[in-house]
């Protein structure tokens, strides 16, 4: 009888212990699986990242959108503080962001950039001759666009009648028109001619 107890015990203690110990490691696979799933739908640093316009250069298209608004609005002043704008944009802007091809359009056309936003923002009291310089401004800015992208949508607008019917360029954020070479006296003469996605 005694024999028979041991055997008992010993028989019920091991399958006790067998118990515990699948238990255990299912435990253990659950929580490696829950802390996988949880790394795995974390994004690491590198995913996060976009190719999008480096920023600098969406600030300088930015400056360039309020100054086209502030044209189209026969508002001289406005145009200048953003002329200013875009001046500031452009001393922030690093080239070492740019792909090679990005940085060439960009080495092409930041000086005549300076140039007219410089004009431009020394002339608030004579709209004509912003609207000059706006017109050498909005084909180097055209140009930057295409190599580098936006973050938003931009539309390359056209104007047949500025500069005694010889026409006019510049980019806009909305598809309708909204003239800044002819502003309140035409307002919506022109057309699209092209869009610009975003890039990335």
């Amino acid at each position: 009888m005694k024999t028979f107890l041991s055997i008992f015990f010993m028989a019920a203690s091991l399958f006790a212990a067998s118990c515990n110990g699948n238990s255990n490691p299912a435990k253990e696979t659950d929580t490696k699986n829950a802390d996988s799933t949880t790394t795995q739908a974390a994004p690491t640093g590198s995913e996060q990242k976009t190719t999008d316009t480096p920023g600098t250069i969406n600030d300088l298209v930015t400056g360039y959108l309020n100054l086209k608004n502030a044209l189209a609005s026969d508002d001289g002043k406005q145009a200048a503080t953003a002329a200013n704008e875009m001046g500031s944009a452009l001393t922030k802007v690093n080239a070492s962001e740019l792909t090679g091809d990005q940085k060439k359009v960009y080495d092409d056309v930041k000086d005549d950039i300076k140039e007219h936003a410089e004009h431009i923002g020394s002339n608030a009291s004579n709209i004509a001759h912003q609207r000059e310089h706006f017109d050498m401004l909005s084909k180097d800015m055209i140009d930057l666009v295409k190599a580098t992208g936006s973050s938003t949508t931009l539309y390359h607008d056209f104007c047949p009648m500025y500069n005694n019917k010889k026409g006019a360029s510049w980019l806009s954020e909305k598809k309708d028109i909204k003239n800044p070479y002819l502003g309140k006296s035409m307002p919506t003469c022109g057309e699209v001619k092209e869009e610009f996605k975003p890039k990335g």
